[in-house]
C-alpha cells in the first residue's frame, strides 16, 4: 500500500495485482485496495504455484514457503501483463533486509533477473539502496523521490503510511499459510502420501486437528462449531462423517480408505474429544454414502490418539 502511494505521488498510474492461491486468499487485499482507491486485479495462480511448493528451485524457507521461487514467478506473471496493461514497469513493496531469506540484496537481484524482467522491477521503499533500474535511469520515475528503507523494523513504513493517509494496514505476519509451522507440517504430510492435491484437501488443512492413521487414511477433527460446519460442507462421496448425538462434540471426517477399524477409531475420537465425561457412553452417528447409523461409545484418554496426530 505504501509503495503504491509513493509511486502514485509522482503522478504515475498504478494497477494493483494480487496473485491468489488457497495459501493466500484475496479478501483482505481487496478491502485494503478499496481503502486507497487502488484498481486491483486478482489472478489465480494455484496450479503453477503448487508445482513451485512441491519442488522449489531455491528451496523452502523455515517452513513450506518457497519465497524466492514464489516472488520470481509472480514478477514473471506480472511482467507478461505489461504490454496488455499498457504499463512500463513493475513495482513491489519489498524492503531490503526485512526478510532474512527473500529480501537480501542478492535475493532481490536474483528474483528480478530470473523473472525475465530485470531492470524493470522497482522497489520504491528501498530504491536508493539498490542499483538504479531502467525506469529510474530513463526518467519514468524520479529516483530522488524514492526511499532508502532497510531492516526488519516497520517503524518508518508505519510513519509514512500515516503521512500518506493510510491508517489501516495488515500485520507484518500471517499473510501466507506456508509460513505457519502447523499448516506446513500438515501440507508436508499430505504431499508425502498424495502428490496430486485437490483444492478440497488444502481447505481441510486449515481446519481442526489432523490425524494420519495410515498412508491412505486421515481424520480431521473440528475444534468448534464453525469448524464443524465447514468440515461437514467439505465432505465428499466416500468420506465418513462422525457426529456426536447426545453431547456437544466435534465433527470427525475420515478420508481415504475406510475400514471397520477406521470407523471404530473415528467414533472413539469423536466421543473422546466431545463433552462426554468419565466412562459414560455417548451416542454418535456415522454417515457414509448416504447411509447413517447410530452407535454408543465411551470416551477414552486422548493420549491414545497422540501417535496419529500431525502437530
Amino acid at each position: 500500500m505504501v509503495a503504491a502511494q509513493v509511486v502514485r505521488s509522482q503522478g504515475i498510474e498504478v494497477q494493483g495485482l494480487f496473485f491468489e492461491t488457497p495459501f493466500f486468499p484475496s479478501e483482505r487485499s481487496r478491502a485494503l485496495a478499496d481503502r486507497i482507491a487502488l484498481p486491483l486485479k486478482v489472478i489465480d495462480i494455484t496450479e503453477i504455484h503448487m508445482e513451485i511448493v512441491k519442488n522449489p528451485r531455491h528451496g523452502h524457507g523455515a517452513n513450506m514457503n518457497p519465497c524466492i521461487d514464489c516472488h520470481t514467478m509472480m514478477l514473471s506473471e506480472a511482467g507478461k501483463m505489461l504490454e496488455r496493461e499498457d504499463a512500463g514497469f513493475l513495482i513491489t513493496g519489498e524492503v531490503l533486509g526485512q526478510r532474512p531469506m527473500s529480501q537480501t540484496k542478492r535475493a532481490l537481484a536474483l528474483v528480478a533477473a530470473e523473472s525475465g524482467f530485470e531492470g524493470l522491477v522497482v522497489r520504491p521503499l528501498s530504491a536508493k539502496l539498490l542499483p538504479p533500474t531502467l525506469p529510474e535511469m530513463n526518467g519514468w520515475i524520479r529516483r530522488d523521490r524514492l526511499l532508502a528503507i532497510s531492516g526488519r523494523s516497520r517503524k518508518v513504513q508505519i510513519e509514512l503510511a500515516g503521512r500518506l493517509g493510510i491508517h489501516e494496514f495488515p500485520p507484518p505476519a500471517g499473510g501466507c499459510l506456508l509460513t505457519d509451522v502447523i499448516f506446513s507440517r500438515r501440507l508436508s504430510d499430505l504431499l508425502s502420501f498424495q502428490p496430486s492435491v485437490p483444492r478440497r484437501e488444502i481447505e481441510l488443512l486449515k481446519l481442526g486437528r489432523h490425524f494420519r492413521i495410515n498412508p491412505r487414511t486421515k481424520l480431521v477433527v473440528g475444534r468448534n462449531q464453525k469448524e464443524n460446519e465447514r468440515i461437514e460442507a467439505l465432505m465428499e462421496e466416500g468420506d465418513l462423517l462422525v457426529l456426536t448425538e447426545s453431547v456437544p462434540g466435534p465433527a470427525v471426517l475420515a478420508t481415504g480408505d475406510i475400514s471397520a477399524e477406521i470407523e471404530e477409531l473415528a467414533a472413539e475420537i469423536a466421543v473422546s474429544y466431545s463433552d462426554a465425561r468419565g466412562t459414560k457412553a455417548a451416542a454418535v452417528s456415522l454417515g457414509r454414502n448416504g447411509i447413517r447409523t447410530v452407535h454408543t461409545r465411551a470416551p477414552v484418554p486422548k493420549e491414545r490418539f497422540r501417535k496419529y496426530m500431525i502437530e
